[in-house]
């Protein structure tokens, strides 16, 4: 079933205005948890305490403020916020259009459907063809709940896919970090590591990528309304050592296996199981299955 639409607007370029309603693209299907009173079972409230006094503060007592530093606030008045407040457009401004693949995946962040509104089915196709020929991404400007946000619109089969974009002042800077040098790699390594690439390709298949975890939390859940143990998805055997590996060794263990058609059990990554792989296709929109 259709989501109710979250935005209606339209995308302006030029001096088309094509009407579209925004209707999220992703779920949230892991299970929600309260925190509970252990001793009842009963629903925990929050308050809000004001530090100093130690004593639960009502709303209209609360004020926004902004600390410049340690301790030392300055107060933002409602005129203060809509002083600085843009003004409200239910329009998406396209920018420019740009090669898509030039755009680095660390911006993309919320993918929507962009969805014709009534009149607007004729330009929109011609749109998401201009861009799926072009190879191009329109990028722009959008008010959404107030704020304003970079984003990004790219054709997905007979959709487009307008996704939210983080500005460049957002990411953190690459020299903040140090990485190892190309120097640091041994060229047998590398190309073991390739042959190890090449048996474990495969054509990209979103089904067969499933969440073990959330399935393992549901059966918990489900048993436990039962009154009897769980039946859980054994876990991936922790290969995780407190030593620097053999590298060598370990990619002609991971060889071996692979040729052999059984299973390997890699190290676990701690980036294992991130959001958002940059693992992109030309036209078509990041971080959608």
């Amino acid at each position: 079933m259709a989501s109710r639409a979250l935005w209606t607007g339209s995308i302006a370029f030029g001096l088309v205005n094509i009407p579209i309603e925004l209707h999220r693209a992703i779920r949230e299907t892991r299970p929600r948890f309260r925190l509970l009173h252990a001793k009842d079972k009963s629903p925990v409230r929050f308050e809000r305490v004001c530090e100093r006094e130690d004593r639960a503060v009502a709303w209209g007592e609360v004020v926004k403020g902004y600390e410049y530093v340690k301790g030392k606030f300055v107060v933002l008045t409602p005129e203060d916020m809509k002083r600085a407040a843009l003004e409200k457009t239910r329009t998406l401004d396209i920018l420019n259009f740009v090669p898509g693949d030039d755009i680095d995946d660390r911006f993309f962040e919320t993918p929507y459907y962009a969805v014709p509104g009534k009149g607007g089915e004729r330009a929109y196709v011609v749109l998401r063809e201009a861009l799926r020929e072009s190879g191009k991404t329109g990028v722009g400007k959008i008010m959404l709940r107030e704020t304003q946000h970079l984003a990004a619109l790219e054709p997905m089969g007979e959709a487009l896919v307008l996704t939210m974009m983080r500005f460049p002042n957002e990411l953190a800077d690459l020299s903040d970090f140090r990485f190892p040098a190309t120097a640091a790699q041994r060229p047998k390594e590398v190309q073991m590591a390739k042959a190890l690439i090449d048996q474990l390709s495969a054509k990209w298949s979103p089904d067969k990528y499933k969440d073990e975890y959330e399935a393992n939390l549901l059966r918990v859940i489900r048993a436990k309304l039962k009154g009897t143990a769980p039946r859980l998805k054994d876990e991936l055997p922790d290969t995780r050592h407190g030593k620097v590996v053999d590298l060598m060794e370990r990619l002609q263990q991971s060889l071996a296996g692979s040729r052999s058609g059984r299973r390997v059990s890699a190290p676990r990554s701690p980036r294992a199981g991130r959001r958002g792989s940059p693992t992109t296709r030309k036209g078509s929109p990041r971080k959608i299955a």
